[in-house]
C-alpha cells in the first residue's frame, strides 16, 4: 500500500478534531507555523492540508484574519425524475433550478474514442467501435456536485451537427433534445445506482477526499426502437447529496 501523503494525514487529522468539537463552529484554527510545528512537517503541508478542508467545506479563509471553523454544508436532495428526461434542455440544470442553484458544467470531448469492452457491451455495439467520449463536470452554484463520462456511438452521431456534444447549435441542450433534433427519439432512460469509494482523481475533481462515500449511476438511453444510444457513467459525492427518484402517476382515464 502507498504511503499516505502528509498533507492528507495532517488534514485527516484536523478533520477528526474539528468533528470531535475542539473548535466549534466560528472558532480560530491555530496558525499554519503552529500546526506545521505540532505535526513535525512544513508549512507548505500545513497550508495544503488546511486548503483541503477549506474545498470540503470544513474551514473557511477569511483574508488577513486567518482559518476558521465553517458551519457545515447543507446535505441537499437530487431529484432524477422521468418528467426532466424526457423535456427539453438538460436535467441537471433543470434539477437545480428547482433547488434555487444555478447549474452549470464543464466539458471536454474526444472523438474516435474506441468503445472498450464494458461501454460496447451496454450500447450494443462490437468492443472497438468508434464513440464520442464526453468528460463532465457539473457544478452548483460554482460548487462540485457530480462528474460523468458519457460514450455516443459515431454510428449514430457522425456527420451530424451534435457528434460533439458540448459543441454546434444544440450544445448544451441535454442528450434528449440533441438525439432528436437528428431524428433519433429516445423513449427510456435505465439507471443503475450502487454506492462506492471516491478515487483519488474523483476526490480532487469533487473537493472530498479520497476513499469517501459516492453513489456511482450508470445511466443508458434508448430509444423507441430499444436500441442503446448513449451511456454514461455519473459520480455522485454522498456527504453533499441524497439522491431521490420521483415517478409520474398515471391518472385513471388519462
Amino acid at each position: 500500500m502507498p504511503r499516505e501523503a502528509p498533507y492528507l494525514r495532517v488534514a485527516a487529522a484536523l478533520r477528526t478534531r474539528v468533528e470531535a468539537g475542539e473548535w466549534a463552529v466560528g472558532d480560530k484554527l491555530p496558525s499554519r507555523a503552529r500546526i506545521a510545528e505540532e505535526y513535525g512537517v512544513g508549512q507548505s503541508v500545513a497550508q495544503r492540508a488546511m486548503e483541503r478542508l477549506i474545498i470540503e467545506g470544513i474551514l473557511e479563509g477569511r483574508a488577513g484574519s486567518g482559518t476558521y471553523v465553517r458551519r457545515p454544508r447543507e446535505r441537499l436532495r437530487m431529484v432524477r425524475c422521468r418528467d426532466r428526461e424526457h423535456g427539453a434542455g438538460s436535467s441537471f440544470r433543470a434539477d437545480m433550478r428547482k433547488r434555487g442553484r444555478a447549474g452549470t458544467w464543464e466539458s471536454r470531448s474526444a472523438a474516435r474514442t474506441p468503445a472498450p469492452i464494458h461501454i460496447a457491451q451496454r450500447l450494443a455495439i462490437e468492443p472497438g467501435d468508434l464513440c464520442v467520449v464526453t468528460h463532465y463536470e457539473f457544478l452548483a452554484d460554482g460548487l462540485p456536485a457530480q462528474l460523468s463520462e458519457s460514450w455516443e456511438p459515431m454510428a449514430i452521431t457522425d456527420g451530424t451537427p451534435i457528434v460533439l456534444p458540448e459543441m454546434g447549435p444544440h450544445a448544451g441542450a441535454g442528450v434528449v433534445e440533441r438525439m432528436r433534433s437528428i431524428g433519433v427519439a429516445i423513449k427510456t432512460a435505465v439507471e443503475v445506482p450502487r454506492p462506492a469509494r471516491a478515487s483519488q482523481e474523483q476526490a480532487n475533481l469533487l473537493g472530498i477526499s479520497v476513499g469517501d462515500l459516492v453513489t456511482q449511476v450508470e445511466r443508458t438511453y434508448y430509444d423507441i426502437e430499444g436500441r442503446p444510444v448513449e451511456t454514461a457513467d455519473i459520480v455522485i459525492p454522498d456527504v453533499r447529496w441524497e439522491i431521490a427518484y420521483e415517478f409520474a402517476v398515471d391518472q385513471p382515464g388519462t
